[in-house]
């Protein structure tokens, strides 16, 4: 019995499909439903001996019945939820790094900036390939021109006179 060609096609498509795997570096958003790693559970809610003794409602603050639910959540998976506590000011042990990297100064609301500019840079170069036959890696497609060379930059420094750490060596491709 001979298999018609469209059928060896459409089955060879379908078996190579199967072969796609995105990853993390899909950059689009997965749906507009919640996150689902953001709910969490909470406790029964229990009434009150007092209603007029309740306090007024804190929009993104704590509740009565869950009053941290994060340091529940490191308590019970065996963690010490004290080390929760915001530590006021610098560790001791990143002090030195922290002082290294402001040297220059510290610009307030960097991360704001850059997540804005890094959606402008994406949107405008939203149109890179929108029909596709086989799976392609979108991160790779955009950021291509920035990224670095680890090989060719190691290089230079070790013309240049500097101490280098020894690179691991380069892939044959």
């Amino acid at each position: 019995m001979r298999i018609p060609f469209g059928v060896m096609v459409l089955a060879g498509a379908l078996a190579v499909s199967g072969c796609a795997h995105k990853g993390l570096r899909v950059l689009q958003k997965p749906g507009t439903g919640p996150d689902e790693f953001l709910v969490l559970p909470t406790k029964p809610l229990s009434t009150p001996d007092n209603f007029s003794s309740l306090p007024a409602p804190t929009p993104g603050g704590a509740n009565l019945t869950d009053v941290n639910p994060q340091a529940e959540a490191v308590a019970a998976l065996g963690g010490k939820p004290g080390d929760l506590v915001a530590v006021s000011g610098v560790p001791s042990g990143d002090a030195a790094l922290v002082t290294a990297s402001s040297r220059y100064g510290v610009e307030p609301g960097v991360r704001d900036t850059l997540a804005k500019e890094d959606a402008k840079f994406r949107h405008r170069n939203r149109h890179l390939g929108r029909i596709k036959i086989v799976p392609v890696d979108r991160y790779e497609q955009l950021y291509r021109k920035q990224s670095i060379d680890p090989f060719a930059v190691s290089d230079q420094f070790r013309r240049a006179g500097a101490a280098t750490p020894s690179s691991p060596p380069e892939e044959e491709s």
